[in-house]
């Protein structure tokens, strides 16, 4: 060994034990990386810096760019509510197309976005159906990382993979060349969760509260006491609301009742003075201190159910708002009903508190004091208007949900649209990967899917670096022979062995590698080795690379093996534990299904 190789050596250890402690952070690490690799004298400086040029890196970002696009448009979010409603109350079946629907969707996206966007609606089907979440959230994690196994696209490891192929002279992967592959490790995982979700049993989760720590809108309305005080009623034939403003209605005399929002044609609407009330309208009201029959009664609304979870169902539409009235607040003093606080603001008060007590009794008439609490109700839009700036009033905070509110819901369509012109640009090879996915991004902009604010945020910078700053590595193991070592040493351990003992030995070192490290990692240091390993043998190097890119989407094992595993940790209020329990014996499984499938659909004989 000479000094050079040990001295990158020396720095691919250091570099492995920083991201097995997780101090610094993954990224940091890439950067100490493309800072002291120059040091050592074996890449330059504009080697190290050359994964910023790479059109891989480039396309990771336009994906992540999509992604965004599909979850502003709600695309992913209306996936899962078509779950939810076929899926019905059969757990079986709703394991099985939880993971069919992720691993579809996690094919076309960043496998990480995919959880994120699936782990409240999987919370949601929790609480709905009365499923453990410790019974989905597994499967959730395992199926977004199959969906890696699915396309080219679908995780970054295959397109370092790839990219170390094109780097060899070789022509590289085509868009759905990981399918035949992908597709049976889902049918079998979906098959092994059937049996393995039996181990997840024990335990309670935590999905109660949000993980950001924020309030929910279930809490706030056990805490101001609103669940008793809601109605929702239909607007009867012969009522005498039809054709009526609600200024006329509240002109009348009212019962102390307020119209919070109006269902009309499956459209929620903002009621003000002015709205004209039609027959079939759905109005969702705070009786304030009467009673619903009498309400109902005295207007002929035929009532409909109503829980105290109303609000949460509908957060895409119904927005709401906790603010605190400030010492110089005009509202100090003023009657609820003299401060008017919809026609000033588009916004409805459903509940005070003052102090830790809520008030539960009629609020048009309670004279507003310094401090106190009022929680308000309307769009979105009313409550992002008075965010920026409403000197009487101080927002104090703002539920869990706004963050999952769709910005551009009526964009699906278009959405779709450039998503499956992408796909069939990449799969017809008519314009270059990432041409292909930059014309989607543009298309998505044009459209209205996306802004460039959103666009810039979307992109997970800290994975970019990642592997921008291991790339240097694979350079450095090369010209340093650190690569063909490591080539020699496996087929010297493997001598005389059939090419299967072989795939199965660079399969498990790959996916041992991934237990400590990222498997975006772990793909730039071994594609090198399994390109090694073919020319040696005078095979082709397709199903050494293919075994590469399988073994690293094989981070079943660990909650650190990959960030779709750490995010289902808390949710699922999983132990280090369950990931090996559950994860080591599908691993296995996957290990015999590729090395099997990889020789056989992709001949080691480079002739053919």
């Amino acid at each position: 060994m000479n000094t050079e190789l040990a001295m990158v050596l020396a720095l691919l250890v250091g570099a492995i034990v920083m991201f097995a402690i997780n101090k610094p952070r993954m990224d940091a690490v890439a950067l100490i990386v493309i800072t002291v690799l120059p040091l050592t004298g074996v890449v330059t400086m504009n080697q190290a810096l050359a994964g910023f040029a790479d059109a891989n890196i480039v396309l990771i970002a336009a994906l992540f760019v999509i992604g965004d696009g599909l979850v502003r448009t709600g695309v992913a979010r209306r996936l899962g509510d078509w779950l939810t409603l076929k899926a019905g109350s059969s757990e079986t079946r709703l394991i099985a197309m939880l993971m069919v629907v992720v691993c579809g969707l996690g094919s076309m996206m960043s496998s990480t976005a995919v959880t994120a966007i699936f782990i409240p609606v999987a919370l949601r089907i929790s609480q709905s159906t009365g499923t453990s979440p410790r019974r989905l959230m597994m499967p959730l994690s395992f199926a977004a990382l199959i969906s890696g196994m699915t396309t080219l696209v679908a995780t970054a490891p295959n397109l370092v993979v790839n990219s170390e192929l094109t780097r060899h002279g070789h022509e590289g992967f085509r868009f759905f060349s990981f399918t035949p592959f992908g597709v049976p490790i889902l049918i079998l995982g979906v098959a092994y969760m059937m049996f393995a979700r039996r181990w997840l049993d024990d335990g309670t989760a935590s999905g109660a509260t949000s993980s950001t720590g924020q309030p929910t809108m279930a809490a706030w309305i056990e805490e101001f006491k609103l669940a008793a005080r809601e109605m929702r009623a239909r607007i009867a034939p012969g009522s005498n609301l039809i054709g009526a403003t609600i200024g006329e209605v509240r002109s009348r005399g009212d019962t102390g009742s307020r119209i919070v929002a109006i269902e009309r044609a499956g459209t929620l609407m903002q009621p003000t003075d002015g709205t004209k009330l039609e027959i079939a309208d759905v109005l969702l009201i705070d009786l304030g201190g009467a009673k619903s029959a009498d309400v109902g009664a005295k207007y002929g609304l035929e009532e409909l159910p109503l829980s105290g979870a109303y609000f949460t169902d509908r957060s895409q539409d119904i927005g709401m708002a906790a603010v605190i009235l400030p010492a110089l607040s005009e509202f100090v003093g003023v009657s609820l009903c003299k401060a008017n606080l919809r026609d000033r603001f588009g916004l409805t008060v459903v509940g005070l508190r003052r102090g830790r007590v809520a008030i539960e009794g009629p609020l048009k008439d309670e004279v507003l004091q310094l401090g106190d609490e009022l929680l308000l109700v309307g769009r979105w839009k009313a409550i992002d208007a008075l965010q920026s700036g409403a000197r009487d009033l101080i927002l104090r905070d703002l539920p869990a949900e706004r963050a999952d509110v769709l910005p551009v819901a009526s964009k699906a369509p278009q959405a779709l649209g450039c998503l499956l012109l992408v796909v069939v640009l990449m799969v017809w090879g008519i314009v270059p990967n990432v041409q292909a996915a930059f014309i989607g991004c543009l298309l998505m902009g044009a459209l209205g899917c996306i802004t460039l604010e959103s666009a810039y945020r979307s992109i997970d910078w800290k994975t970019l670096v990642l592997i921008v700053g291991m790339l240097p590595f694979s350079i450095a193991l090369q010209k340093t022979g650190g690569v063909d070592m490591a080539a020699d040493a496996l087929l010297r351990v493997t001598q005389g062995s059939p090419s299967y003992v072989v795939l199965g030995l660079l399969f498990i070192i790959t996916a041992g590698l991934g237990l400590f490290i990222s498997n975006t990692a772990t793909a730039v240091l071994m594609a090198p080795v399994a390109i090694a390993i073919a020319t040696y043998l005078k095979a082709s190097p397709y199903p050494f690379a293919m075994i590469v890119a399988l073994a690293a989407s094989t981070a079943f094992m660990t909650p650190v093996s990959s960030p779709v595993n750490t995010l289902v940790v808390t949710p699922g209020n999983y132990k280090f534990g369950d990931f090996v329990k559950v994860g080591v014996p599908f691993a296995i499984v996957v290990l015999i299904l590729s090395v099997l499938m990889v020789p056989w659909l992709l001949p080691l004989d480079i002739a053919k």
